[in-house]
């Protein structure tokens, strides 16, 4: 299986940074080594489901979910904004969890409403105005499709009851530390003014806490599924650190800390297994999943990254991880 370079999974982490588009071939997975990746826009059609019900109530078009009765909103019921990867994968696991519960996603256009319908979710499009709140938000669009995006949030938290949760998934690019540190839930945030794409996410957060809501910070985001991958060298640093996290782990996590009812804190989600690119990529080559082998880094250097580490997380919220790591994910020994 020949692939692109790696360049883009292994770049220096940005709060911005995104996994790229999913197709349908059959490459055994894709992973993005961004410390930063806090959500994904791309789409992921999980396992096809009946259209629950209560769907009906919704009619999707163009200006979104119009809907009607005093009585739709359920008590388990949920918005997700920005049903991606990793929203869809919530909206899978929110379902099991709660049968006959309604999962309303918000997109930023209508190109996958048909897709969202075909898995349960009742889609509508940004800007829609939804005439009741609902007792469960997540929010998971990215930035770089919004002008205003701590107002988008604002807009999110409108239609939140104030029962249930609210959680936003942000990065843990927001974590100020670095040279391969030691990092968890106590290390302090970057200051607002150290870079638009860092103070973008900060802002947003703060709309979040304001709101009783609860962030999510997570590392990169890898799934099995399908994307180009490996070839040739890499002009890079190899010993900098990778943090990452299974997309259904993070769905996970995020269900549980929505099941937890906090407000207004900020937890961390990470797989406790930092590697730096050479033990990533060393990981690969053993797998054996892939015909070409990635030859090596030629570069020296570039910033270092952090060692996340989420104990307390877990500690609170009763989780663990699907995969403890990113090697146990390829099938070899920790």
């Amino acid at each position: 299986m020949g692939g692109a370079a790696v360049s883009s999974l292994l770049a220096t982490p940005t709060p911005t940074s995104r996994p790229r588009s999913v197709s349908t071939t059959t490459v055994p997975f894709s992973v993005n080594l961004s410390t930063a990746a806090a959500r994904a826009p791309r789409l992921l059609l999980l396992s096809r489901r009946p259209r629950p019900a209560a769907a009906a109530l919704g009619v999707s078009d163009d200006t979104g979910v119009k809907m009607a009765g005093s009585d739709i909103v359920g008590n388990n019921d949920l918005l997700i904004v920005g049903p991606g990867v990793l929203g869809r994968l919530v909206a899978e696991k929110w379902q099991e969890e709660h049968p006959g519960c309604k999962v309303f996603g918000q997109t930023a256009s209508t190109d996958h409403h048909n897709e969202l319908s075909n898995i349960g979710i009742i889609p509508s499009l940004k800007g829609s105005t939804f005439p009741q709140k609902v007792p469960y938000v997540i929010f998971c669009a990215p930035p770089s499709r919004s002008d205003d995006y701590p107002g988008d949030v604002r807009v999110a938290a409108s239609n939140w009851t104030g029962e249930g949760s609210f959680v936003f998934t942000s990065s843990t690019a927001l974590y100020d530390c670095s040279d391969n540190e030691l990092c968890n839930e106590d290390c302090p945030s970057v200051p607002i003014g150290r870079s638009p794409r860092t103070d973008v996410l900060l802002k947003a957060e703060n709309v979040v806490l304001e709101a009783g809501g609860c962030v999510l910070r997570l590392a990169g985001l890898y799934i099995s599924s399908i994307d180009d991958y490996l070839k040739g060298t890499l002009d890079t640093r190899p010993d900098h650190i990778i943090n990452q996290i299974h997309y259904e782990d993070a769905a996970s996590l995020a269900i549980a800390i929505m099941k937890k009812g906090h407000r207004g804190r900020i937890f961390l989600g990470c797989d406790n297994k930092p590697l730096s690119r050479q033990e990533i990529m060393d990981s690969v080559n053993r797998s054996g999943k892939f015909d070409t082998k990635f030859q090596g880094f030629t570069g020296t250097d570039g910033p270092l990254g952090k060692k996340m580490e989420n104990s307390r997380t877990r500690s609170e919220i009763g989780w663990e991880p699907k995969y403890p790591s990113f090697t146990e994910f390829l099938g070899l020994d920790s």
